[in-house]
């Protein structure tokens, strides 16, 4: 239910706000010099849509 909860809530966020999830992810993994393609964006689009899906699509029981 928990992970459930979070998958939902960033892939809203990464359907909104793609650009600010990416840059927020490379400030961690890089020290700053590394400027992410723009098809990174659309790609975390996909990704958020991708959580959500499968967040709405689970069984309340947790079972499959």
């Amino acid at each position: 239910m928990v992970i459930r909860t979070l998958a939902l809530a960033l892939g809203v966020v990464e359907l909104l706000r793609p650009k600010q999830v990416v840059d927020f992810w490379m400030r961690l993994a890089t020290r700053g010099d590394a400027t992410p393609r723009r098809w990174v964006y659309a790609a975390a689009r996909v990704e958020g849509l991708c959580l959500v899906l499968w967040a709405l699509t689970r069984r309340a029981d947790g079972g499959d």
